[in-house]
């Protein structure tokens, strides 16, 4: 996940992803002609380096995307999973769920991955209540896609949350240094 607050050291946390890992490109704030700039530019690095990469929200950014997270986007959600299934990072649609219902939603509309979130304390939704793991993993447990830990997340904390079925984890603070 990205926003403004990795600035600089967004480069670095996306030279740290293994191949195949992926970026979802937020920077909401960023005004629409740079935010679009570095959307490009992260495009062509996602491109060299076997990265996926989405966009967050409705707004096309380029036409080197991989999909789009929690937008709409023309017939993303009926391909997502069979992409995702035979490995094609395009046309991809992921959702995020902070409760069962949200989730058995976003799953109904063809996300190919659901984030489920806030795990723990996160400072991109200050004060709001955290789920925890066990109820976390309850949220995602039988969906038949890959159920993606977020907020609050580090490397340390997935290996604490994998045997409760993750696939994998999300953060932006664990990406700055």
């Amino acid at each position: 996940m990205t926003d403004e607050r990795l600035g600089d050291g967004l480069w670095e946390a996306v030279a740290r992803l293994p191949r195949g890992g992926g970026i979802v490109f937020r920077h909401y704030a960023t005004p629409l002609p740079e935010r679009r700039a570095l959307f490009a530019r992260l495009a062509r690095i996602a491109r060299r380096r076997g990265l996926v990469l989405l966009r967050a929200g409705g707004v096309r950014l380029a036409r080197h995307e991989s999909g789009v997270h929690n937008g709409r986007a023309q017939n993303l959600a009926t391909r997502s999973a069979q992409n995702l299934a035979t490995r094609s990072a395009q046309n991809l649609a992921t959702r995020s769920a902070h409760n069962r219902r949200e989730a058995v939603a976003a799953r109904r509309a063809g996300a190919a991955a659901i984030f489920v979130s806030p795990v723990f304390t996160t400072r991109s939704h200050p004060g709001a209540p955290t789920l925890g793991p066990l109820r976390a993993a309850a949220i995602g447990r039988g969906l038949g896609v890959p159920v993606i830990a977020l907020g609050g997340m580090d490397a340390r904390r997935f290996k604490r949350l994998r045997a409760l079925g993750f696939h994998g984890w999300a953060a932006i603070d664990a990406w700055t240094f």
